[in-house]
C-alpha cells in the first residue's frame, strides 16, 4: 500500500528494485552463463551480484546528495567539468537500455516461437521479436500506459514461477552435474558474469525516485541493498537448478530457452510452458517500461542539450514523445534483427559495466561531498572494469564479429556526441 502522503514506502521501493531486474535477461542469459562458466554459473550470478551490491553503495550516496530526477547523468555532470564527459554517458545510458530492449524482444521471440513449436525457425523468432516492439511502439504513442497494480501482478507472478522452479527443481538436481565446480576455470565464471551482467540492470533507477519515497535517508539505502540481494538469490537458484538438470549438450542445442527446458525433468511439459507464458509476460512488461521510460529520458536529455533537439519534439495534443518513441524503437529493430543473442547479451553488459565504472568513478572523485568510503567505490570499479576488460578480451578472441559489432556502436556514440548533439566539440553554430 502506498502511503498516505502519497510517497512510495520501502516495500514499493523494494518492488520497484526487483521488478526492474528480474526482466528478461534470466530468462534468455541463462544459457550464456551456463555455456561460459560451465557448472559456476552460480558462482558467476554471484560475482555480478557483488559488482551490482558495491554500485549500489556508490549510487545510494550519489542519490541522498544529488537529489535529481536525472539520475546517472546528474552524477556525471557533477563529477566532470567537461560537459560531453556526461554527454557521452548519456548517449551510453540510451544505447544502454536500447540494448536491454533488444536482449528482451530477442527473448520474447525465442520463447514466443518455442511455445508456438518453432523454436528452431529464424522467420517466426524475427517476426515476434519485432511484433512485440510495434505493439508496445503504438500502444506508446496512443499514450495508453500500464496502471502501477497490472505492474506489480506481472512481478510477482514471474518471482513466483521462478521461486516455484527454483524450490521444486532442487529435488532433483543431479550431483554429477554441478562438480567440479570449476570446471572451466575461474577466467569463465568472471567471462560468464561479464556477459550476463545485463541481468543487474535496473535497481540504479530507484535513485531517481529518491524525491518520491518515505524517508529517503533509510529507504533508498535499503532498497538498492534489499533489492539487489532478493534479484540475487532468485538468480543463484534458478541457475543451480538449470545446471543440476541440464547437460551441456542440451544447454548448447536449446539456447536462448535453456531455462523453459530445465524445467523439463520435474515439472514435464507443463513446467516449460509455465516458464514460457512467465517469459512472455516478463519481457512484455519490460519492454513497455523500459521504452516508456527511455523515451523521456531522450526527451530529458535532450532538454539539457545531452541529446539532438529533435529528441525533444512531443505531440502537442497529449504530450506524447513521438519522435523519442520512433527514433529509439527503430534502432532496436534494426539492432536486434541484425544481432544474435551473444552480441546483444554481450553490447547491453558491456554498456553498463562501463557506466557503472563512471559512476563508481563519479563517486570515488566526489567522495569528500557525498561521504563514502574511497574503498567501496573503487573496490567497485576495478570489478567492472575487470569485467569489462575480460569481456572485450574474450569477444577479440572468440567472436570478432560480435567484437566489431560493439566497436562500431560505441564509435558511433562517440562520433553522435562530438558531431551531432547541442554542445558539439566539432562544426559549431
Amino acid at each position: 500500500m502506498t502511503s498516505q502522503k502519497g510517497l512510495l514506502d520501502l516495500k514499493e521501493v523494494i518492488a520497484m528494485g526487483v521488478g526492474a531486474m528480474v526482466g528478461g535477461g534470466i530468462f534468455s542469459v541463462l544459457g550464456l552463463a551456463m555455456a561460459q562458466s560451465g557448472h559456476a554459473a552460480p558462482v558467476a550470478f554471484g560475482l555480478g551480484a557483488v559488482i551490482a551490491l558495491l554500485t549500489g553503495l556508490s549510487y545510494t550516496h550519489l542519490g541522498l546528495r544529488y537529489r535529481s530526477d536525472g539520475g546517472s547523468f546528474t552524477y556525471l555532470e557533477r563529477a566532470f567539468t567537461s560537459p560531453n564527459v556526461a554527454g557521452l554517458g548519456g548517449w551510453l545510458l540510451l544505447v544502454g537500455y536500447i540494448g536491454t530492449m533488444g536482449l528482451y524482444a530477442y527473448t520474447f521471440g525465442a520463447y514466443g516461437s518455442a511455445l508456438l513449436g518453432s523454436g528452431q525457425n529464424p522467420a517466426m523468432h524475427h517476426l515476434l521479436e519485432s511484433l512485440v516492439l510495434l505493439v508496445f511502439l503504438a500502444i506508446n504513442l496512443y499514450g495508453v500506459k500500464e496502471t502501477g497494480l497490472a505492474e506489480l501482478i506481472i512481478v510477482t507472478a514471474k518471482v513466483l514461477i521462478l521461486g516455484l522452479f527454483a524450490v521444486i527443481g532442487l529435488t532433483t538436481v543431479q550431483a554429477d552435474h554441478l562438480l567440479p565446480v570449476f570446471d572451466k576455470g575461474f577466467v569463465g565464471v568472471v567471462m560468464g558474469a561479464a556477459l550476463i551482467f545485463v541481468a543487474y540492470e535496473g535497481f540504479e533507477l530507484i535513485p531517481n525516485a529518491v524525491n518520491e519515497m518515505e524517508r529517503p535517508e533509510r529507504n533508498l539505502r535499503l532498497g538498492i541493498l534489499a533489492s539487489i540481494v532478493i534479484t540475487a538469490a532468485i538468480y543463484i537458484l534458478v541457475s543451480l537448478v538449470a545446471v543440476g538438470n541440464l547437460t551441456p549438450e542440451e544447454v548448447k542445442k536449446y539456447g536462448e530457452y535453456a531455462l523453459a527446458e530445465a524445467a523439463r525433468p520435474f515439472l514435464g511439459q507443463a513446467g516449460f510452458v509455465l516458464i514460457g507464458i512467465a517469459a512472455l509476460f516478463s519481457t512484455a512488461s519490460a519492454i513497455n517500461a523500459t521504452l516508456f521510460g527511455t523515451a523521456r529520458l531522450g526527451v530529458e536529455m535532450a532538454r539539457h542539450k545531452e541529446l539532438p533537439h529533435v529528441f525533444s519534439l512531443r505531440r502537442q495534443q497529449n504530450d506524447i514523445p513521438w519522435a523519442s518513441l520512433l527514433i529509439i524503437t527503430g534502432v532496436t529493430l534494426f539492432f536486434v534483427n541484425a544481432a544474435n543473442l551473444t552480441i546483444i547479451s554481450s553490447f547491453a553488459s558491456s554498456t553498463f559495466l562501463m557506466i557503472f565504472f563512471a559512476i563508481n568513478l563519479s563517486a570515488w572523485r566526489l567522495r569528500q561531498e557525498i561521504g563514502i568510503r574511497p574503498l567501496w567505490p573503487l573496490s567497485a570499479m576495478l570489478l567492472s572494469g575487470l569485467s569489462w576488460v575480460v569481456l572485450i578480451v574474450w569477444l577479440w578472441r572468440s567472436d570478432s564479429h560480435a567484437f566489431f559489432w560493439l566497436a562500431a556502436f560505441y564509435a558511433a556514440v562517440v562520433i553522435s556526441e562530438f558531431l551531432f548533439s547541442q554542445r558539439r566539440l566539432l562544426f559549431r553554430s
